[in-house]
């Protein structure tokens, strides 16, 4: 997926050191081929919002019990001189260079797709900078399997943000899977998802069909229209109707969901992010010192109240858990606010984005497809439904693998550990801190071909469906389903499901639609600048 004194989270104000966009992934290897890319039929979804939690834990990347057939190679790179080492970098990889050259260079530099550097923030926020960097498909996987990797208080990266934050809380988010509230913690977010499952649909396409209604409006009087504001408006108040059961504007919160949310928000990323803010002025302040919790403490409260005020079965069901109810709220807030809504922030203009661009001829498509299967099911929207839309939903899948809306992902080995990218293995020492970026995995020139293109059919057909082990914005591949025992997304398939709601709300109203797009702090920054009705 602020204080008083900060404005709301907003594109214009903060933006990532580079974007997506300009990704040009690993140099490989002139002995190697390339192996092509297959259509692909996506997974059922059908179990998006299940009633019971599975509790056994399928296999993941596991190290053959023979020594690597790759050649064993020492981990390049070097973290540098204390201190400065990590200055250096985070220079480097806000303003020297940018996040995507930062990795590129050193993958030049190293000839390698496994090295050693430094992650922001370092000094004084963390002293705990130093990472094995992983930025290939097959080395990647290896950050989900919680037998090899610990993710302890490792959300965030290299630093965790004040428990002032949460309430005094470590979240669902920090915990690993070996500690005893992560297996309740989570337990109550299936239940979350799964309690009031039938008012997810209608309540997503009630809370959409406004804020495609005020995109409209602002179209006609403006000539333009900012998505980001209606989808976040739009976010919030399907999660409270649906998962809640309250409609936040006829209560003491009003539509103030998202702003409230967006100052928070940055108080817990704000060392991840530039503001475009002068250099010194900005790396002093956001990534060398934490902003004092105090400033937002109000705000939080607000949203508190209304979680607590509003969540009485669910905190009943978290007492027959073993949890308070304080620290449940917490962590009902949280879910809510940064996975939940945080994810739908970022998700959804990227997906209007790429197929905003992708032109006219797949918005026919996607039209044709998505009414004749809605009419064939008797004019309602249903699972059932968009299981008869391939294209679809190959369409969502491909707009996470391309811009996977979580991006950086870390673990700490257990143990003494060898690691495999496509061309050598690394040894790598207990105790020590690996680190991935996603988009450089799912990019892979290795496993996907035109591995930098979006490619809405990509997912189509039989053979495809080997291709979604390889999808991993839900922190583990998207052919695994999230359990007590591991730290895939609770959400997973709940995420799913809504950006197909998406895609089939735009085009049972429009036909087609244009847009111009921009970077932002987390995603993409969508400008609406035509919407054409609906014409069959």
């Amino acid at each position: 997926m602020a204080s008083t004194h900060v404005s709301s989270f907003s594109s214009s104000q903060i933006s990532f050191s580079s974007q997506y966009s300009s990704t040009k992934l690993l140099r490989v290897p002139s002995q190697l081929s390339i192996k092509r890319s297959f259509s692909a039929q996506p997974i059922n979804i059908a179990s998006a919002l299940s009633e019971k939690p599975s509790l056994s834990t399928p296999p993941r990347h596991t190290e053959a019990v023979a020594p690597s057939k790759l050649p064993v190679r020492k981990i390049p790179g070097n973290y540098g001189l204390p201190l400065i080492g990590p200055w250096r970098d985070r220079q480097d990889y806000f303003y020297n260079q940018g996040r995507d050259e930062f990795f590129k260079s050193r993958i030049r530099k190293y000839d390698s797709t496994v090295f050693r550097a430094n992650m922001p923030p370092g000094p004084f926020i963390s002293f705990a900078s130093n990472v094995v960097v992983l930025l290939d498909g097959k080395s990647f996987p290896i950050l989900f399997d919680t037998d090899k990797v610990e993710k302890k208080d490792l959300f965030t990266g290299t630093y965790m943000p004040s428990t002032d934050l949460s309430g005094g809380y470590r979240t669902l988010s920090y915990l690993d899977p070996s500690e005893p509230n992560h297996a309740k913690l989570k337990t109550l977010m299936f239940f979350l998802l799964s309690h009031r499952r039938e008012k997810v649909i209608p309540e997503f396409l009630n809370s959409y069909s406004e804020a495609f209604e005020r995109l409209e409006k602002e179209l006609a009087t403006k000539g333009r229209a900012d998505f980001g504001a209606a989808n976040e408006q739009a976010a919030f108040n399907f999660l409270a109707r649906s998962f809640f059961g309250v409609n936040p504007n006829d209560t003491k919160l009003g539509s103030d969901g998202p702003t409230l949310i967006g100052k928070w928000v940055l108080f817990q990323l704000h060392p991840l992010l530039t503001l475009g803010l002068p250099k010194g002025l900005e790396d002093g302040i956001l990534h060398t010192f934490r902003l004092p919790p105090f400033l937002i403490k109000r705000d939080y409260q607000r949203l508190y109240e209304f979680f607590y005020q509003n969540s009485a079965p669910l905190l009943d069901q978290a007492e027959k858990l073993g949890l308070t109810k304080d620290e449940a709220c917490h962590n009902l807030l949280y879910s809510t606010c940064f996975n939940s809504f945080g994810g739908m922030k970022i998700l959804f203009p990227n997906i209007l984005k790429r197929v905003g661009r992708a032109g006219a001829k797949l918005h026919a498509e996607l039209a044709q497809e998505i009414r004749s299967a809605i009419k064939s099911s008797g004019g309602n929207v249903t699972m059932a439904a968009m299981e008869k839309m391939p294209l679809m939903k190959s369409v969502v899948y491909e707009a996470l693998r391309i811009e996977p809306p979580v991006s950086l992902q870390y673990g700490k080995a257990k143990r003494d550990l060898v690691i495999e990218s496509h061309y050598a293995a690394f040894q790598v020492k207990e105790g020590e801190m690996l680190f991935g970026y996603q988009p450089f995995a799912t990019m892979d020139p290795m496993i996907f071909d035109r591995a930098e293109e979006f490619v809405p059919t990509r997912f189509l057909g039989e053979e495809g469906e080997k291709l979604l082990k390889h999808v991993l914005w839900s922190n583990g591949p998207e052919t695994e389903n999230p359990t007590v025992n591991n730290k895939q997304c609770a959400g997973k398939n709940f995420v799913v499901l809504a950006s197909r709601l998406l895609l089939v709300e735009l085009f049972r109203r429009y036909d087609s639609f244009g847009i111009e797009a921009a970077v932002s702090p987390l995603g993409s920054s969508v400008t609406v600048t035509s919407l054409k009705p609906a014409s069959f």
